[in-house]
């Protein structure tokens, strides 16, 4: 079986953009990546497409708009993939499926999401879609609702942890100033977190505003492509492991304050590229919310159950500690464009390992991790990655 790699990206900036629609945003990445690539849009065997959508815009479709902007594109297969807040990331796998399937050379991933032409009310309805809606439906200010639950159940369990919390969303807003792409560029530091205030109200008690990432739209894409092809090219990132594990949906057939599936898919892949954590440079995680962080570092094996508050006290996940975490800012900074953050997250670990980061750059990265998760850590994606060429 051929071994596909990444061969070249693009990535708008997150926020409130003036881009109308998902198309348009589309269009920005897709002839960016594959001239980043320097591959023609001739040379394209599939397209794969992560767009949550959900209610966001009527329009549906989208796997057939990437050829409204490129029409070279307008024959190549199309598919769009859709899994929660790791929608991106199945669009990404699926794609290195088909090239390693050898069913095509080279597939074109895009992930988009304009979420800020609704109200907050209509937006908090829809992410909740990522829940069990039959048993969680009816949650208080949507999927922040659900995560506060979590957050409630994790501090019963193992005590208060408002001041672990606040210290990890200080450290991604952080690291998000030295992110060009990143919505939120401004370092707030601990105290402003770690406090409750009119400007950083209780979101879903308890977790506060600066605990909750950002309401977002934004694009990014990636370019893969098989051996052979990549062999000519000028850069390629390869899989050294991709493992996606699932977890049941309703939270109340399962620990929520235990993200098994996250554990799982972590353990796999450790096992399957024969390395520990150790020997990982960094790792993008899926910090939706702070909570989401500080369990994230306990599945990973950074810490036993109930302990992941010693990662942010002893500044392992610091940029300058054992294993950096976030250094681009996280979902916290960066921003959460559903469809987006999953590609988006490859594209930081990318520029990573070929030591294009700027100011967010660990020196010498050469091994980085990627978790990505579609609701509370039902889809859970981990990639571990390295530079081939």
């Amino acid at each position: 079986m051929t071994r596909a790699s990444i061969v070249g990206w693009a990535h708008t900036p997150f926020g409130k953009l003036e881009d109308p629609d998902v198309e348009s945003l589309m269009a920005r990445v897709s002839g960016e990546a594959l001239a980043h690539a320097g591959i023609g849009p001739e040379d394209v065997d599939g397209i794969y497409v992560g767009v949550m959508n959900n209610g966001f815009s009527k329009q549906g479709f989208e796997a057939a708009q990437v050829a409204l902007s490129r029409p070279e594109l307008v024959h190549v297969p199309a598919t769009r993939l859709e899994n929660a807040c790791a929608t991106g990331s199945a669009a990404l796998y699926t794609a290195l499926d088909f090239v390693e399937s050898g069913r095509g050379r080279v597939a074109l991933v895009v992930g988009a999401e304009k979420m800020t032409a609704k109200s907050v009310v209509e937006t908090s309805d829809i992410l909740l879609s990522a829940s069990y809606r039959k048993e969680e439906g009816d949650t208080e200010v949507g999927f922040a609702g659900v995560f506060g639950r979590i957050a409630q159940n994790y501090f019963q369990r193992y005590g208060d942890r408002s001041e672990e919390l606040a210290r990890i969303a200080a450290k991604n807003h952080r690291n998000g100033v030295s992110n060009p792409y990143a919505q939120m560029r401004r370092d707030f530091g601990f105290e402003f977190c770690n406090a409750v205030s009119d400007k950083n109200p209780y979101v879903a008690a308890p977790l506060r505003r600066t605990d909750c990432s950002l309401i977002s739209d934004g694009a990014a894409a990636i370019v893969v492509a098989d051996e052979e092809t990549a062999q000519r090219l000028q850069r390629s990132i390869a899989f050294r492991t991709r493992q996606h594990v699932n977890d049941i949906l309703p939270l109340s057939r399962r620990d929520p304050t235990t993200f098994a599936g996250a554990r799982i898919a972590w353990e796999k892949a450790r096992s399957d590229a024969g390395v520990t954590l150790d020997d990982l440079d960094l790792v993008e995680t899926h910090d939706c919310f702070t909570i989401a962080e500080l369990i994230e570092y306990e599945a990973m094996g950074l810490a036993a159950p109930g302990e992941g508050y010693r990662v942010v006290r002893e500044g392992i996940a610091e940029k300058g500690g054992r294993l950096p975490v976030n250094p681009s800012g996280g979902l916290k900074s960066k921003g959460h464009p559903i469809g987006a953050t999953g590609v988006s997250m490859h594209v930081m670990a990318c520029l990573q390992l070929m030591n294009d980061a700027g100011d967010m750059q660990i020196p010498d990265a050469g091994l980085v991790g990627v978790f990505n998760m579609g609701g509370a850590a039902v889809a859970n994606y981990v990639s571990i990655l390295e530079r081939r060429k």
